[in-house]
């Protein structure tokens, strides 16, 4: 199984890094080769890097770890090379306010991961993941000890969320289901169970548990 990063800002750099440091074969690529090539040289043998429409070509799993307009540019315009492919979504949908702090820039009921969802070609399908914790927590908790921190993922297909638990797992995170793509507000700022959210820190699978469901308990 081939993982292409799509995105090299600070969540996707991160997240490529702790999947290669997990020994998972992966792809990295963005809208500069440049850049790619440099954090591949970085990384490894196990990681290549590559044009994104190449990338997206020849990965199994593609973690678009770029801004929610550009995740739709990118899904509009490889609508045939996402067909059968399992998409992970990482996006928040925020910008900053003006004041300091962030606003949401769709509407309050809506989630990311159910918009994107619904843009996807058919026979791909969408895993809502690594986009609840910050870089610097991605970064700094991974293999943390003596318990791992969670990551949290939804999807409506259990096959690829298991292929994307294992993902979770290799980059040093303990991952934790919480249900269908419909849920996956939950874990986008602002939801509950993101680390910026109610939660407002890292938990263990342990804590994780009850706290899945205190929404519907």
């Amino acid at each position: 199984m081939t993982t292409a990063v799509i995105g090299l800002g600070n969540i996707g750099a991160t997240v490529a890094r702790n999947l290669a440091n997990g020994g998972m074969e992966i792809i990295v690529a963005d809208r500069t080769l440049a850049k790619a090539e440099s954090l591949a040289a970085e990384l490894g043998n196990a990681v290549s890097a590559s044009a994104v429409d190449d990338a997206i070509g020849k990965a199994d799993v593609i973690i678009l770890a770029v801004y929610l307009d550009a995740i739709k540019e990118l899904i509009a315009s490889h609508q045939a090379s996402l067909a059968g492919k399992v998409v992970v979504d990482p996006s928040n949908p925020i910008a900053p306010d003006g004041k300091g702090g962030f606003r949401k820039t769709i509407p309050d009921a809506q989630s990311s991961g159910q918009l994107i969802t619904g843009l996807l070609p058919d026979g791909a399908k969408l895993v809502k993941a690594f986009g609840t914790l910050s870089a610097g927590s991605l970064a700094q908790a991974a293999n943390r000890t003596p318990e791992r921190a969670v990551l949290f993922y939804a999807t409506d297909y259990p096959e690829a969320g298991r292929t994307v638990a294992a993902l979770i797992e290799a980059g040093g995170f303990s991952p934790v289901a919480i249900g269908g793509v419909d849920q996956s507000i939950r874990i986008e700022v602002g939801g509950d169970l993101h680390e910026m959210g109610k939660v407002g820190r890292l938990v263990s699978a342990k804590e994780a548990e009850a706290l899945v469901g205190s929404e519907t308990s």
